[in-house]
């Protein structure tokens, strides 16, 4: 991976066009206003999920994990706690006696039957993508966007290589074509594909058509676990 040229890229050099940052300036402020309707509709839900997930805790409702924003900012993405407190010792016990679950991970970064996750409450957060809604939050900061590549950790920069300037280019979304397009059953390779494709060709419609498309792939709970 390109590193050294990542770490000088400017983003807006992408949009230089008045109609590009016309464009990106009617995109921060729908985020803002449609955000903020969100948390005037969904508010209640919240404090339901929440009370769930602070009754098997104890507390720590929300999950704090490091993700890269825009030209490589690091920001802290919220979501509602599903694993366990002590997820991450878990998880290296386990990668280290297990070798399948170690092969899984090393190649999607993620388990389909992972012992951390909090019993009900959390398998049906995570299937349905309602731990993320705290996101919200993130879009009202400016973070994230609505519609965007996927957040990832520094370590998954690896696999955009060349293309890294793209995802660094944009807000990572809330939604986005991964998010509609089968989750974690796709691979790094299309998804990576799918976050450039996304960036490059970058419309409001599209965003308008993704997002009205993810209620639905939130409900069939396919690729999410």
């Amino acid at each position: 991976m390109r590193m050294e040229a990542a770490n000088t890229f400017v983003p807006g050099e992408l949009f230089r066009s008045p109609l590009a940052s016309l464009r990106l300036a009617v995109k921060r402020s729908l985020d803002i206003f449609v955000a903020s309707l969100m948390l005037l509709t969904l508010w209640p839900a919240l404090l339901v999920f929440a009370a769930l997930v602070w009754r098997r805790t104890g507390g720590a409702v929300l999950f704090r994990h490091r993700r890269v924003g825009r030209n490589g900012q690091p920001f802290d993405c919220l979501k509602f706690r599903t694993m366990v407190l002590d997820a991450d010792a878990m998880l290296r016990d386990l990668l280290e006696s297990c070798p399948d679950a170690r092969a899984e991970w090393a190649e999607t970064g993620k388990l389909r039957d992972d012992p951390r996750v909090l019993g009900r409450v959390g398998r049906l957060l995570r299937r349905y993508s309602l731990d993320e809604l705290p996101q919200i939050f993130n879009v009202m900061r400016g973070d994230m966007s609505l519609v965007g590549p996927r957040p990832v950790i520094h370590s998954e920069l690896a696999h955009y290589d060349v293309n890294l300037r793209w995802y660094l280019a944009a807000r990572p979304g809330l939604t986005g074509p991964w998010q509609v397009s089968g989750r974690n059953d796709i691979g790094y390779g299309e998804r990576v594909a799918l976050d450039v494709e996304y960036v490059r060709n970058l419309s409001l419609r599209r965003d308008a058509l993704i997002l009205a498309r993810t209620p639905i792939a939130m409900l069939s709970g396919r690729g999410a676990y």
